[in-house]
């Protein structure tokens, strides 16, 4: 199959954090187009006929990021036609965090329109419909064209929204849902922006690693919702830290300390999957618990400053205060995890919602010559949520490699599943066992008329 590559410079500000000498942004924009043929199919390895040479998804990638993003020239084009073409977006997850992400990619994009929205639950919609319809910021008001018609209710409105004519999705569900989306979304020849984390068990992040093949292929481009790889001072400083500038890296700290971030009562009008979504922090299928939903953010940092996974993980927890009611779920309200990488690095991994306690979130790494936070050798000039939206539709418009985080974010998942699982069985758990098992959290029929109670609390050694 042939590929187009567009070898290009990033914007002026990627330019900055990546190191690159400093240049004008018109100089930024300079394009070349080369064209080589290169072997793609599901898996992890890339053939290019030119050499024959066999390389790693991991090496791919490096290659791909320093010079070029490609595009695929037969079928559906990962560039938008002309790269001046209005984009249409659509949101799917219509709660706080996705109408944070659709301001985002409306003040941070130009030529870009929301168009259609859906969730779950119509009151939600409407109201964030109302929400966004009547910001009257400059850069958002312009931007937003959305019709009833393209408004969807209901547990298979992702599906009637990805029927309809949009170029973007902003993914902002609940995790349990994302990898039947993801899918969805990458069938439907969509681009997407999708939430952390990608999936709350094994079988879901292997979905989320095919899906994200599979969109390689098509020339889907993904950005995910980490947004500390789109911070211009974490961008920078774990640039010199792989360039060494801290020496050899031999331990690092992850650290998500902090409060619970919502708990519900029960409304009397709620069935069980109601409550169970609108609730959805506090049920290990919804969320995943802390360590995955929240705390994967910090575990991502150190596998980027790393570039790897870890390889095995102890670890131990529990529920040190949250009563036994219905409210508070099956989840923990904290981990404490010994990861161990191939290289014999060790990351100490806290992560807690407790009340009136010391909060803490933060990254470290410390090197033969020193320690680093992972952001203490940049600076900060723009916001990250906007960044990562804004990398999305300059690789979709080619105005920046392509760019396909799908790979990479699964893992940063998994990561954080192999602590949780670690934690509440008590055993060792290895990067092998995370990945092959069997262990599949979210119901396979979900219907309001079925009963969903909560789970037992998991308890090692049971």
């Amino acid at each position: 199959m042939c590929y187009a590559i567009v070898v290009m410079s990033e914007t002026l500000d990627y330019c900055i954090a990546a190191g690159k000498p400093m240049v004008s942004r018109s100089a930024c924009n300079r394009r070349f187009f080369v064209t080589i043929n290169i072997h793609m199919k599901k898996g992890e390895r890339i053939m290019s006929k030119q050499s024959g040479k066999d390389m790693s998804r991991r090496d791919f990638a490096k290659a791909s990021a320093l010079a070029a993003g490609f595009a695929v020239l037969s079928g559906k084009s990962g560039v938008a036609a002309d790269n001046v073409d209005t984009l249409k977006v659509g949101l799917i997850g219509c709660g706080g965090r996705g109408g944070g992400a659709a301001i985002n990619c409306l003040t941070g994009n130009d030529n870009v329109k929301l168009v259609a929205m859906a969730d779950v639950f119509e009151d939600t919609l409407v109201n964030k419909r109302r929400e966004i319809e009547n910001n009257e910021d400059p850069r958002v008001k312009p931007k937003v064209d959305i019709q009833d018609e393209y408004c969807f209710h209901g547990l298979d409105a992702y599906q009637r929204l990805l029927e309809t004519d949009v170029d973007i999705v902003l993914h902002a569900t609940p995790p349990y849902c994302r990898p039947m989306h993801f899918e969805a979304i990458v069938a439907a020849g969509k681009h997407v922006f999708m939430e952390k984390p990608f999936a709350v068990d094994s079988v879901g992040v292997r979905r989320c690693i095919a899906a994200s093949n599979e969109a390689a292929e098509k020339g889907l481009s993904i950005i995910s919702g980490t947004q500390r790889r789109h911070q211009t001072s974490y961008m920078e400083t774990v640039k010199q830290l792989q360039d060494g500038a801290k020496g050899e890296i031999l331990a690092a700290r992850a650290y998500w300390n902090g409060t619970l971030p919502f708990s519900h009562e029960r409304k009397p009008e709620w069935n069980d999957l109601e409550y169970r979504l609108r609730n959805w922090y506090n049920t290990i299928w919804t969320c995943g618990d802390n360590i995955v939903e929240q705390h994967m953010h910090n575990i991502d940092v150190i596998n980027w400053v790393l570039d790897a996974h870890p390889v095995k993980v102890v670890a131990s927890g529990g529920r040190a205060w949250k009563p036994l009611e219905e409210r508070y779920g099956d989840l923990w309200d904290n981990f404490t995890c010994d990861f161990e990488y191939e290289n014999g690095v060790h990351m100490l991994s806290m992560s807690r919602h407790w009340r009136n306690s010391k909060n803490a979130v933060f990254e470290e790494v410390t090197g033969t010559e020193g320690k680093s936070s992972c952001r203490d050798m940049g600076r900060d000039r723009s916001d990250p949520y906007v960044n990562e939206i804004i990398a999305l539709v300059e690789s979709i418009r080619g105005e920046r490699p392509y760019v396909n985080e799908g790979v990479q974010t699964s893992e940063s998942t998994l990561t954080a599943i192999m602590g949780r699982m670690a934690a509440y069985t008590g055993q060792e758990v290895t990067w092998d066992d995370a990945l092959n098992a069997n262990e599949d959290l979210v119901p396979a029929v979900l219907d309001f008329d079925h009963e969903y109670p909560v789970g037992p609390i998991p308890e090692p050694g049971a």
